[in-house]
């Protein structure tokens, strides 16, 4: 039962997140500031999501530092998502063998 009011609560609050803007600006926006906040906000709140349960899902810093920097520089060079994931998790696994 405390799962589905869980899923209630979450698709809720999303409802909301979406709504809110179109709510509260009838206008087009013309500020550079609130658009380029606005542009950056899902990377935000997905880094935030994303970076701490990337450092504790391994259950080893070491590694988890590892395939961190592995996919970063992977990432950086515009590889395919997934081979920057694959490579990512390769990483993290093998530097566990030699933990």
């Amino acid at each position: 039962m405390s799962i589905a009011i869980y899923i209630f609560v979450m698709a809720g609050i999303t409802y909301l997140i979406r709504m809110l803007p179109f709510a509260l600006f009838r206008k087009k926006i013309k500020s550079r500031f609130f658009k380029s906040v606005l542009y950056y906000i899902p990377y935000a709140v997905l880094s935030a999501m994303t970076f701490p349960s990337i450092f504790f899902s391994t259950g080893n810093t070491v590694t988890a530092v590892v395939g961190t920097v592995i996919a970063v520089v992977l990432a950086y060079f515009k590889l395919p998502l997934i081979v920057v994931s694959i490579s990512a998790c390769a990483a993290a696994f093998v530097t566990g063998l030699f933990l």
